[in-house]
């Protein structure tokens, strides 16, 4: 594992440096805080194709197959970093917060690992990973500061990821999650708000909160002084209202349990806030709800539904099932069913039931059979596949606002059509000729802003081709143009908490975050 010392590499030029991430949006905007680390500390990003100095990997626990295909990638990359001098490997995230020093034992070309809470030890530990000549394992058991005091390297150039919280308090018997980022504590609404507002400047328009659990925003304070406060996160979406220029913010996840009327309200009554709504089922029964340890109940979910529904008609909700889950009975399956067809999610993310070690449900008795869950899995998701083409052929005719994206259509090339998100989340695949003369202006970039009118459907995804109608300019499509894309400053230095309000207006750098 004979690697260079990095500062006397970085005297001659710049070692290059690859993210590599598995797993959840929380990943992704961690993978983003690993990049602004790196680049702060002198490392350029690799370009495509090249072999890069230095391979990240921001890693998922969450089901069984994350761990083989970490462990049969790092195979991979052997002989790759053999054949490179000086190449580094380290690994982070869940699964390395889980393994900690057995994923050495598994793959000794690693040269670094560290865990959830530590991501701002990385460069640290390469250096001394390459001075000492041997792996470097730390991992904390406990968050020391939250992320949000790293830089960033943001992925989009027109959406954000903002993380208001780090951590989950629930004990659900499946998830491992909580034992891998540790309880809940919240950041402080000011440096949230100061977080969006930056990312507004450089041309944002559409944020997502993240958390574990939203919802139980408020509740968690690290600052001993601050008062809890149950409606902290209904007061901070409409904060985000009052930000100009941003267009949009949707959140990710609630918890059914926690999910009050006075979120709803402000979903329905802030302008920015979209009407779109992922609440988790994960079982339809009841007694399986009570063995994953779920607080709620099928009828207060269904009553959650109802209530968005009538504050908001156009509302689109998406989920997350489990199939499978240990004791999970034909009846029990069945109810699942008969919850999905009353809920009519926009669609829904559905997972075969994976044992993970270390949690509750992973030693239950009555686990089901491989081939039982994998039946009953299909008929789920021809169930949901009808529902959404259903829901999808509702919206046929009608007039949708589009975000251009980037990348979210594999076939544009062949059927020379762009993508972008409706409000609600929606894919639709547009066409990009004008509906009458002047009304494209210019060009169409991703970032930029189209209305559709939609001609078809699919379970997936809405068609427009008819023509756009309308094209309004961003300058996030600016950005695009010239490969610029935001970067955060570090935003915030502990754990207390301000009161919530609009922020000044935060200065952010026209250039790579680093000075």
């Amino acid at each position: 594992m004979t690697t260079p010392s990095l500062n006397s590499q970085q005297q001659s030029s710049p070692r290059t440096y690859e993210v590599r991430t598995f797993g959840c949006q929380m990943n992704v905007h961690d993978s983003e805080r690993l990049s602004g680390l790196l680049e702060e500390n002198g490392y350029v990003a690799a370009a495509e194709g090249e072999n890069p100095d230095l391979v990240v990997f921001n890693t998922c626990a969450v089901r069984e197959n994350a761990d083989n295909r970490l462990y049969g990638t790092l195979g991979q990359l052997k002989p790759v970093k053999d054949a490179h001098p000086g190449m580094q490997i380290a690994v982070g995230g869940c699964l390395a917060q889980k393994d900690k020093d057995v994923v050495v034992k598994k793959a000794p070309w690693v040269d670094v690992v560290f865990g959830t809470h530590n991501l701002g030890s990385l460069p640290a530990l390469l250096e001394r990973a390459a001075h000492n000549d041997r792996a470097e394992v730390e991992i904390k058991d406990a968050l020391e500061e939250f992320p949000s005091v790293l830089p960033a390297k943001r992925e989009s150039t027109y959406a954000g990821w903002v993380s208001i919280s780090v951590g989950c308090n629930n004990t659900c018997t499946f998830c491992i999650v909580p034992s891998l980022r540790g309880k809940e504590r919240d950041r402080r609404p000011g440096e949230i708000l100061a977080e969006v507002q930056a990312l507004v400047e450089q041309g944002v328009t559409d944020v997502t909160l993240l958390g574990q659990n939203v919802n139980a925003y408020g509740v968690n304070f690290a600052d001993p002084d601050m008062e809890r406060d149950r409606s902290a996160f209904s007061k901070l979406l409409r904060a985000c209202g009052q930000i100009e220029g941003l267009e949009r913010v949707r959140f990710t996840s609630p918890h059914p349990a926690e999910f009050t009327d006075d979120v709803i309200d402000a979903m329905a009554e802030t302008p920015n806030v979209v009407h779109q709504l992922h609440m988790p089922l994960q079982s339809g029964s009841d007694r399986v709800l009570k063995d994953m340890r779920r607080s709620y109940r099928t009828k207060k979910f269904l009553g959650i539904l109802e209530e968005v529904r009538e504050k908001m008609p156009d509302a689109a909700i998406t989920t997350d099932i489990i199939v499978g889950f240990p004791g999970e009975t034909e009846e029990d399956f069945q109810q699942t069913l008969d919850v999905v067809e009353k809920a009519r999610f926009s669609s829904a993310f559905t997972f075969q039931y994976s044992p993970r070690p270390g949690t509750p449900a992973a030693t239950m008795a009555d686990q089901v059979p491989p081939e039982v869950v994998k039946e009953r899995y299909g008929r789920l998701l021809a169930l949901q596949e009808r529902i959404s083409e259903e829901e999808n052929a509702k919206l046929v005719g009608s007039e949708v606002e589009l975000l251009v994206s980037q990348s979210d259509g594999r076939k544009n090339a062949e059927t020379h059509r762009m993508s972008g998100r409706s409000r609600d989340g929606r894919l639709v695949h547009f066409s990009p000729s004008e509906s009458e003369p002047g009304v494209v202006d210019r060009k169409i970039r991703p970032g930029d802003y189209v209305t559709v009118r939609v001609t078809d459907s699919a379970p997936h995804f809405l068609i427009a081709d008819s023509g756009v109608l309308t094209h309004r300019r961003t300058k996030a499509g600016d950005n695009v143009e010239v490969g610029q894309i935001p970067t955060t400053a570090p935003i915030g230095v502990g754990l207390g908490l301000p009161k919530i309000g609009r922020p000044e207006k935060t200065k952010v750098s026209e250039g790579c975050g680093c000075e």
